[in-house]
């Protein structure tokens, strides 16, 4: 599991919990334990999930987009929120195919 410490636009995966498997973004750092997760489709940035680290791992992909949205405004939209994550996913497939797996 990695420890690093996420920033708010990051993508992690959860693994624990109601959704497992699930990738969602960092929207809030709560504390140093605890971080504030939204994936635009079950957990709208209205009502975010508070988190444990220790059941998240944490990827190296930063959205820009929603970063600099939140640090703007304050706000991202559940869109961007989903936009960033169906990215990140098709980049996961692509770089899997070429593998080969």
């Amino acid at each position: 599991m990695n420890k690093l410490t996420p920033q708010v636009g990051q993508i992690v995966k959860v693994l624990r919990g109601r959704d497992p498997g699930e990738y969602a973004v960092v929207v809030g750092i709560a504390d140093h334990r605890f971080v504030w997760l939204a994936d635009g489709v079950h957990r709208k940035f209205d009502q975010p999930k508070k988190k444990n680290l220790n059941h998240l791992q944490i990827q190296d992909t930063i959205s820009s987009e929603v970063e600099s949205s939140i640090r703007e405004t304050g706000r991202v939209t559940n869109g961007k929120l989903r936009h960033a994550i169906a990215k990140f996913v098709e980049l996961m497939q692509d770089e899997a195919q070429e593998k080969g797996e």
